[in-house]
């Protein structure tokens, strides 16, 4: 019965977690190694990447076969990437798992660390096995990047300064979103110091502990600026700047954050009724913004479902968690209006009006030129 409860009939599924491992670090200049036979690769550059014809990466597939996995042959595995780093010197090196690894027991941290001692090139290993979405993969990446790569040598900067953390295009796609983002925090005072993980270096993302408040803006980033305010003390608020006035709220709770050190979820404070009028479909953090600005501009009451990895604190009282096709179906019977990727339309019930809000996580590249930048502008999906 389980297994037919995570059997979906409609829907599509999210990208996976070595995606996500994928997507946070590829501008970054390092290396990243699925560990895996093939497939992987092919659904992430064809589906799940959006920069893979215009910018190069280094993003490779380990090509394991079936003897090496049922002999667990993993010096290969050392010796191939060992090699490839030799010729392409890296910034650093990445190995996300895959089902098979994970069903034969590879201990992947621990070919990581070999391969840093072999290599003296930071390696970083992350037990991604499919089984997850892309956002527990980023989310991985990045509070890696927080505890090895940030600088712990800095100086907090006197003025206004953040960092942006949880943008990919997993999430924003690559129709300038990221870049509204930085526009407006620069716009009104902060200088920007680094995006988590794209529009910025290595270097730059070395910085990041220079920031006197961080912006996340999906939980891709939570545990990122979780681990800099433990390394730093620097406070974080969540939310993502969708809609004007949210993202004059958003602005607003980021300079109060600043100064009195004081982390928030910045549209906790949403109107919220049992009423199921509007129905929002997605990753929380942006749902949850977009919820609070379509209340604000429609005047609706506004419940969003979460189909991914989230937490309690990052949805509001009337809002949900349904991660089967059969839990989203029964929440949807009463909505009068369905926003949500297009590929959710069929589970859109008789006399709902269906908005589609394109996700290049679940559709991947079919809708890519119809997801709009809805940063610090008017609601108009």
């Amino acid at each position: 019965m389980l297994l037919m409860r995570q059997t979906a009939s409609f829907i599509s599924t999210y990208a996976a977690d070595v995606s996500g491992i994928c997507s946070a670090l590829y501008e970054l200049g390092g290396m990243t190694v699925m560990h895996d036979a093939s497939g992987c690769n092919s659904t992430y550059n064809t589906h799940d990447e959006a920069r893979w014809y215009d910018m190069d990466s280094l993003v490779y597939i380990s090509a394991l076969t079936e003897m090496e996995a049922i002999m667990g042959d993993d010096g290969k595995l050392i010796e191939d990437i060992v090699m490839a780093a030799e010729q392409l010197s890296p910034a650093f090196i990445a190995i996300a798992g895959t089902p098979i690894p994970m069903m034969t027991g590879t201990d992947i941290p621990a070919i990581a660390s070999v391969i840093e001692r072999k290599t003296g090139i930071p390696a970083f290993g992350f037990s991604t096995n499919s089984m997850h979405s892309y956002l527990s993969g980023i989310s991985m990446a990045f509070e890696m990047l927080a505890k090895r790569v940030v600088s712990k040598n800095v100086v907090r900067q006197n003025q206004l300064a953040a960092n942006i953390i949880g943008a990919t295009p997993l999430d924003f796609s690559i129709n300038g979103s990221v870049g509204s983002m930085k526009k407006l925090l620069e716009d009104n005072g902060f200088n920007v110091i680094s995006t988590w993980a794209m529009g910025s270096s290595l270097d730059e993302i070395k910085r990041a502990g220079e920031a006197s408040v961080n912006l996340v803006v999906s939980y891709s980033g939570l545990a990122a600026a979780r681990e800099l305010q433990k390394l730093f003390g620097t406070p974080y608020v969540v939310g993502t700047p969708t809609g004007k006035e949210f993202s004059r709220q958003l602005l607003k709770d980021l300079k109060s954050a600043a100064e009195s050190g004081n982390c928030k979820v910045s549209y906790a404070g949403r109107k919220v009724s049992p009423v199921q009028d509007v129905t929002i479909i997605g990753e929380s953090i942006m749902s949850g913004s977009l919820a609070a600005s379509v209340s604000e501009e429609w005047g609706r009451d506004v419940r969003v479902l979460c189909p991914l990895e989230t937490e309690g604190q990052l949805l509001s009282k009337h809002d949900f968690e349904a991660q089967d096709e059969d839990d989203i179906i029964p929440h949807l019977k009463n909505a009068r209006i369905l926003i949500a990727d297009p590929l959710y339309r069929p589970l859109c019930p008789e006399g709902c009006r269906f908005v589609p809000l394109p996700h290049e996580a679940f559709s991947g590249r079919i809708f890519r030129k119809d997801i709009p930048d809805l940063v610090n502008g008017s609601i108009n999906i």
